[in-house]
């Protein structure tokens, strides 16, 4: 695989992420740098995430012989496989569990909504 693939294969990727995937959701990952990279010998787009479960980077390898993609998340403590068939509408849910809003909606949403309170409380830092 050349440098030219890889970058049309992760550019594909995050355009496939981005047009699948709700901006509040991307919004709250705070994604901020994306790659090209190879992964297992797979094209993968890795980007950084700063969100409420996770910190670190994502990896999205695209695995060409099962036609769909690998899930990864990459920090100091470590690699993790949050899923290897995620198919392209699947992708920003599956991260989102595992990065941000978890496996239970409520506790996400009191979390959301206690948030939402202190920005609209005022309080100024000193």
């Amino acid at each position: 695989m050349n440098k030219a693939e890889i970058l049309q294969a992760a550019e594909s990727i995050r355009r496939q992420l981005i047009g699948t995937t709700n901006m509040n959701v991307l919004l709250s990952w705070g994604t901020n740098q994306f790659a090209a990279t190879i992964f297992k010998d797979m094209a993968t787009l890795r980007f950084k995430v700063n969100a409420r479960l996770f910190t670190g980077d994502v990896l999205i390898s695209y695995n060409a012989g099962a036609d769909c993609y690998e899930i990864y998340l990459v920090n100091r403590q470590g690699e993790r496989c949050i899923s290897d068939m995620a198919y392209l509408d699947e992708m920003g849910d599956i991260i989102d569990r595992n990065i941000e809003s978890g496996d239970n909606t409520e506790e996400y949403e009191m979390f959301c909504e206690g948030e939402f309170q202190k920005i609209c409380a005022g309080d100024f830092a000193e």
